[in-house]
């Protein structure tokens, strides 16, 4: 479905400031996977989301999906197949639309409240309605009025209104409140399993890691160091993931944004 073969990516190469983000990074998605993605600051996890869109081209290597080249095909394209969702709310909807036209927008036809007929109406009501925050009932209302956890979760709803073939998550529950992170996963797990779309998605929480999808994967100085799934991954505990990291890297996770998750 997905392959990235000997990805490498350097930002300010030839400076002080040089980066290796990727380094000689291969994974393989197959159609279907739910893959959860753990690493410390700057290990390359939103760098891997940006070489899968597109948005840099690597120095290195090839970026494949459903066996074609997209190496070099340009971001706005993938985003046709491609879907993605931020850690700030605020992106990838449009603030001063109403929710009826960033759906219609979603929908593809155009976003204009003159070009939504009657069975778009209908059916854009009885999507929000399965999000179970009544927005079904304010399609009129500015999306830039919303809640955060109401706007990711609209974001969510039009990045699958038609399946992409690709999902991806970057945090896209971090900036919420837990009660409202948790509906917003729980929103997530359906829609992806109902769908039958590939994720991938990133996290800083690491019970989520193991608890969501068929995969996890940890990262570290933009490589893949710990990759597991099925029996094995249904045995791991937070602890485990910890020391999966120390003998992999050499050292021990220090982001205290994951360790806080640890259960004492």
């Amino acid at each position: 479905m997905l392959k990235l073969q000997n990805v490498s990516k350097t930002f300010n190469p030839g400076t002080v400031n040089a980066k290796l983000a990727l380094d000689d990074l291969t994974l393989h998605v197959r159609k279907g996977d739910f893959i959860s993605i753990i690493g410390a600051n700057g290990a390359g996890k939103s760098t891997l989301f940006n070489a899968i869109c597109g948005s840099f081209f690597p120095d290195r290597g090839s970026v494949f999906l459903e066996g074609k080249n997209v190496t070099a095909m340009a971001e706005h394209k993938r985003a046709k197949q491609i879907g993605r969702l931020f850690q700030d709310p605020m992106r990838g909807s449009a603030p001063d639309m109403s929710i009826e036209e960033n759906l219609a927008l979603a929908a593809g036809n155009g976003g204009w409240l003159s070009r939504v007929s009657a069975a778009d109406k209908r059916a854009f009501r009885e999507k929000l309605s399965l999000l179970g925050m009544g927005l079904e009932d304010r399609m009129k209302q500015p999306v830039g009025l919303l809640s955060g956890g109401q706007r990711q979760a609209l974001t969510l709803l039009m990045a699958t209104y038609h399946a992409p073939k690709v999902l991806l998550l970057d945090e896209h529950t971090a900036a919420l409140d837990p009660g409202t992170a948790e509906k917003v996963l729980n929103l997530t797990r359906s829609i992806v399993e109902e769908n039958h779309i590939t994720c991938l998605m990133i996290t800083h929480n690491m019970q989520s890691a193991l608890d969501l999808g068929n995969r996890t994967l940890m990262m570290d100085r933009g490589r893949v160091i710990y990759d597991v799934t099925g029996e094995e991954r249904s045995r791991l505990t937070i602890h485990d993931l910890t020391d999966k990291f120390r003998q992999a890297s050499g050292r021990a996770l220090d982001n205290d944004r994951m360790l806080l998750g640890v259960e004492k």
